[in-house]
């Protein structure tokens, strides 16, 4: 009884305490996608970021390893529109004269992401690949409501509202070739 008593008395403080410390945390933890916390300027372009240079490789594999056309076309249009965000996204940085760093690697979840398709060929690759895709999307459309909600950055809040119809048509391609 003691434990049970000292575990619920844990789990009450730690939710009591996560909206405080979800501001603190990273985009990347999902604690601020799953409390529908605005992320910083920072993640927000950290993780944009990411997304576009994870949609640009995946999408690049895709177009070598699969034979499907519905997925090679989707792919091929992933390299156009992530380019264009991603150069957009560099642009609004530097314009803005914002404090933003972006990185110019991917982190480690989404370069593990990547090493996983790269072992992947023929069915299981294009079903791996699918799968991504929805779940890369779903929390991109999330990051980009939240930021375009809420988010500290005039320009960039603007881009995230702009660019989030764009997110949103691609989570819908996603989900109908993952069916």
């Amino acid at each position: 009884m003691k434990k049970y008593l000292t575990a619920a008395v844990a789990a009450g403080a730690i939710l009591c305490a996560a909206p405080v410390m979800a501001q603190s945390l990273g985009e990347k933890t999902g604690v601020n996608a799953a409390l529908g916390v605005t992320p910083s300027t920072q993640d927000f372009a950290t993780q944009a970021a990411v997304s576009d240079m994870f949609e640009i490789e995946s999408a690049k594999l895709a177009v070598e390893r699969t034979s499907d056309a519905p997925t090679k076309a989707f792919a091929q249009q992933m390299i156009t529109d992530h380019t264009k965000t991603s150069q957009e996204l560099k642009g609004l940085v530097s314009s803005a004269s914002l404090q933003v760093n972006l990185p110019t690697s991917l982190d480690k979840s989404h370069q593990d992401k990547l090493d996983r398709l790269r072992s992947l060929n023929g069915a299981e690759f294009t079903d791996a690949y699918h799968k991504m895709q929805e779940d890369a999307h779903k929390d991109a459309v999330s990051l980009f409501k939240r930021y375009a909600s809420g988010g500290e950055s005039a320009p960039l809040k603007d881009w995230a509202g702009k660019t989030l119809p764009a997110l949103e048509h691609h989570l819908q391609v996603a989900d109908d070739l993952n069916k």
